[in-house]
């Protein structure tokens, strides 16, 4: 984290504000050809043997297949990663989403090259068929993922109708994931592994391990008896759902510096709630 403050601090500048408005668009367009010209599709995949042959668009061009997303709920999908990505470039900052997103699709090209190195040395011959097994699929879940740990307990309506929290769609992701990559061959398991690499990085060095140090935990025990000895008056209480810190060990407050007056907020609303302006 110290490496990225001194990076935000020189390179801070260059970073692209709103990224998740351009990535949408890509998919947008990559819809568009995909239902009127969808022979086009195999001019845009990240295929290192023909890229090393020229076709050095591939290296973008890739990020124009759209995950794979049936038309009815195409608007939907499209309104909720708007969300899922803004959400986490207001929580992150707009360097470290640059960073974050970036290093993601990096990663997977990396990972394509890397492949082909592998299987040119073996077979002896050029391989063509390795793109087809990178593609914009796990860049949304390494991004759904990266939301569902900065907001684990915001709600979404499967179908509409069933509430289910980030966190538990978070974990249902990672289940499938880990067992796609049990199923997969070699080149599917590349494909997931370099995909998600930026979301591994992003939550082992963002842990906070000292919570769970002796020291910390006997710092809780005996916070906890001071807060029942109080006789039910809280500390912090969030102005937007009114949770307190009885209402779970894991909540954090923190007092929004943009509202105009002492608000302060659960960590769930700390970055979404609309801030308030005496005038």
């Amino acid at each position: 984290m110290n490496f990225l403050n001194k990076m935000e601090r020189k390179f801070g500048r260059f970073a692209v504000p709103n990224l998740t408005f351009w990535l949408i668009g890509a998919w947008v367009l990559g819809f568009i050809i995909q239902y009127t010209m969808p022979q086009a599709q195999n001019l845009l995949t990240l295929e290192p043997h023909l890229i090393l042959r020229g076709q050095v668009w591939r290296l973008v061009s890739w990020l124009l297949i759209p995950p794979a997303v049936n038309l009815i709920f195409l608007i939907f999908f499209l309104s909720c990663y708007y969300f899922i990505g803004t959400s986490i470039e207001q929580a992150i900052g707009t360097f470290r989403y640059n960073v974050y997103l970036f290093g993601g699709l990096f990663c997977s090209i990396l990972g394509a090259f890397i492949l082909y190195g592998v299987y040119r040395i073996t077979a002896g011959r050029p391989v063509m068929g390795i793109g087809y097994f990178f593609s914009t699929e796990y860049v949304t879940m390494s991004l759904f993922l990266a939301f569902a740990a900065i907001f684990p307990n915001v709600e979404f309506r499967l179908y509409f109708i069933i509430p289910f929290k980030a966190k538990w769609l978070g974990i249902v992701d990672a289940v499938w994931m880990t067992f796609a990559f049990i199923a997969s061959g070699w080149p599917g398991r590349v494909a997931i592994l370099a995909s998600l690499l930026n979301f591994l990085i992003f939550f082992f060095s963002t842990r906070n391990y000292h919570r769970i140090s002796p020291k910390e935990i006997h710092r809780k025990q005996v916070y906890r008896q001071q807060m029942r000895s109080a006789q039910g008056v809280t500390k912090h209480k969030c102005a937007i759902c009114g949770r307190t810190e009885e209402d779970g060990e894991e909540l954090e407050f923190r007092f929004c510096s943009k509202c105009e007056g002492n608000y302060e907020y659960c960590q769930d609303h700390l970055f979404t709630h609309q801030h308030i302006r005496r005038s």
